[in-house]
This record gives structure tokens, sequence and C-alpha cells, in this order.
């Protein structure tokens, strides 16, 4: 299942040979965090201790070669701005972020919405985006992948992309209002309501900008549950994963 018990982050293939890249995603284990939030719950804007999270962070940080300093990241609304920076902190209402230069590392929570890492080697530019279905339906991650090529003078043809664990097509049960955004081939009805399918529909945005050396997380947050956090099957008391993507200086 993980690749080691219990460890903190994992790192997807499709980066394990890039020098200085520093690009995963947390699991909910090794950190203080008690009770629904055991353990290693990373999310700012949860019930749980500060003082616990800030630890949990730093453990984490401790792990990847990094100082807590040198994230980027934001309270996330469901929407699709994207803050583009080149200094760490905490900023609000942005659901993707793009880590401009080395020494920052872009970071973005996750309980069941889709996470996408996108790295480009060359010009050693990164992006964590959070892709619930709002996000996804407003083109989030075509958005910044186009971003990206545009503003970067990144080709998409070498950019590096992961789809993270989030919730599977199988539990995530939607109404047809929801539904109705999105394509055949993105959704099923399984029994009387459809199911969305948010890591194809966000394979479909990345290769729409281009882009064709992308991994896929086997893993679900439900049925992984034991591994990662779930809203959904926790009943909106839970943590938060951090999936992050950036250089090292």
């Amino acid at each position: 299942m993980m690749h080691k018990t219990h460890q903190r982050f994992i790192v997807p293939k499709i980066f394990q040979d890039l020098p200085n890249l520093v690009a995963g995603v947390s699991t909910r284990h090794g950190g203080v965090s008690q009770g629904a939030y055991n353990s290693l719950n990373l999310g700012k804007h949860t019930t749980d201790y500060t003082d616990h999270i800030e630890q949990n962070l730093f453990l984490l940080c401790q792990d990847l070669g990094i100082q807590t300093s040198q994230l980027a990241r934001a309270y996330q609304c469901h929407g699709a701005e994207i803050w583009h920076t080149e200094i760490g902190g905490y900023q609000e209402n942005f659901d993707a972020i793009i880590a401009t230069q080395p020494g920052i590392i872009a970071g973005v929570g996750i309980a069941d919405c889709c996470p996408i890492l996108i790295v480009d080697p060359n010009q050693k530019v990164t992006a964590a985006i959070h892709a619930g279905w709002k996000g996804t339906v407003a083109q989030i991650v075509k958005k910044t992948a186009t971003e990206l090529v545009e503003k970067y003078e990144s080709k998409a043809k070498d950019l590096l992309a992961y789809i993270g664990p989030c919730i599977s097509q199988t539990h995530f049960e939607v109404g047809d209002e929801v539904a109705a955004h999105f394509s055949d081939s993105e959704k099923t009805k399984l029994g009387p309501k459809f199911h969305v399918d948010l890591k194809k529909a966000n394979l479909h945005q990345l290769q729409e900008a281009g882009i064709d050396q992308i991994e896929i997380s086997e893993y679900c947050t439900i049925e992984h549950n034991e591994h990662f956090f779930s809203h959904r099957k926790e009943n909106g008391i839970t943590g938060r994963m951090m999936a992050f993507a950036g250089f090292k200086w």
C-alpha cells in the first residue's frame, strides 16, 4: 500500500529523479494531533490545536529538508484564483499557487478535493492546485497550466504533472445539477445518482493544455482513509493533507 509504514509523505514516481525538487503529498501519519485530527493535520483553518498544527508542519518540513517559512499556502475558497509568488507565507482566497522561483514551495490543503501538482524542470517553476468540483468546473487546472506557458516560458511538452489522492468516482455521489457540468466520460450513474470522476476531469484539462507527462495517484481518500483525511467520510471534522511542489535553492 504505502511505500513505508506510517511515513509522513509520498513522492510521486514522476518527480523522483528531479534534483532539488521537493514535491509530493502528505499523509495523516507521523503527527501529534489527536482524535478526529489524528495525526499529521496540516489544516490551519481546522479546530485542531494551533500548536499541534504548527508542530505537524515543522515535522513534515524537517523531513523534506525545508523551512516552514518557505511554504506558500492560502485559505482556499473553491474558486479559480491563482497566487503567483516569489515569497512564502499565507494568503486568502487562492486555490492555485505558482512558486515562481527556487526556494519557495507551493502547497494546497486537501481532504477529498483533487490536488494537482505541475512542475517545470527547466524554468524551475512549480504549481500546486486545489480542485474540488467547483474549481474543476471553473477550469482551474487548465488556467494554471496556461499561465505557466504564457508567463514563465514553460513548454507544455516539458511539464510534469501529478494528480493526487482524492475522493474516487465510486464514492463521489453528486446531484444532477453538479453532474450537468461534467462530460459523459467524466461521470456515470451508479444506481439513481451520478458519480463524478474528479481525476479524469482534471486529467482532461492537463491534456487540453498540452501536457502529456502525467501520473495519476491510485489512492482514494475514502477507501484509504487510514492513510488520508476524508472530509466526506469523517463528516466534516477531520484534518488536511498538503500537496506541495517547489525547488530548493
